[in-house]
């Protein structure tokens, strides 16, 4: 099986990599980078990616640029260089507090485009409503359950925003549209897109760096959230490879 982790930035790729690394001294392949892709680094790089094999399972680690359309550009651009069986959206995130505490992990029962639709005087209506398209992706139940089980996660709806929440008033209005919501981010749907342009099923795995709510640099735990994505990519190997095989087994 060979998945395509996304990413938004090189310290979320490193952080998962190093996960995904279980022999340090022998870390394996270096970036490389795609042969598509507008240069996306002050040293004009274009789209880096990098490779770590796992027993039964190969992982491709992209960084794909933030929020979602640079997201889904830079998805789209590796699905259609090689082929995949599954595709992760995964990195920091902002977490709906008290359910998801900072330092902790949310993977997605639900990838939701939060603010793609309208303002009415009624209220947002999102696309889906708009009829000009969905606005929820579904990743495979069991896979998002066995991950959740298998890292401590919360299994919940994690928003894609392309504003950041920096407000007490828009948290309590996505809250309210969203009451199930455990994280938001700004990659999630994008790369989903991309993956059902492909026909191929997508996890979301977010690491809580902050609560969602009003802007608080100083209460930003990054480090904390990227040791947390580290840990969790470290047991995502194996329980990704076994539904890979199951999966497999199924459609044959």
């Amino acid at each position: 099986m060979r998945a395509l982790v996304v990413t938004a930035v090189v310290a979320e790729a490193d952080s998962i990599i190093t996960g995904l690394t279980p022999h340090p001294d022998s870390p394996g392949p270096e970036p490389r980078t795609l042969p598509l892709g507008y240069p996306r680094t002050k040293s004009g790089e274009g789209y880096l990616i990098t490779r770590r094999d796992l027993p039964g399972i190969a992982f491709d680690v992209l960084v794909g640029g933030v929020g979602p359309a640079a997201a889904a550009a830079g998805t789209a651009t590796a699905l259609a260089l090689a082929d995949y069986e599954l595709v992760v959206s995964a990195g920091i995130g902002g977490g709906f507090d008290p359910a998801a505490p900072v330092g902790s992990l949310v993977v997605a029962d639900a990838i939701v485009a939060a603010d793609l639709g309208a303002e009415t005087p009624e209220g947002f209506l999102d696309v889906s409503a708009l009829g000009f398209g969905r606005s929820v992706h579904l990743p495979p139940a069991e896979l998002a359950a066995r991950a959740a089980e298998a890292t401590g996660a919360l299994l919940a709806p994690v928003l894609t925003v392309s504003t950041v929440t920096g407000t007490a008033a828009r948290a309590a209005d996505l809250a309210a549209r969203h009451p199930m919501a455990g994280a938001e981010a700004m990659e999630g749907f994008g790369v989903a897109e991309a993956a059902a342009a492909h026909g191929l099923p997508v996890l979301e795995v977010r690491a809580v760096s902050n609560a969602v709510g009003p802007r608080d640099r100083a209460a930003w735990r990054i480090g904390d959230a990227l040791t947390a994505l580290t840990a969790g990519f470290r047991v995502l190997g194996p329980v990704l490879a076994n539904w890979g095989e199951r999966h497999e087994h199924d459609h044959r």
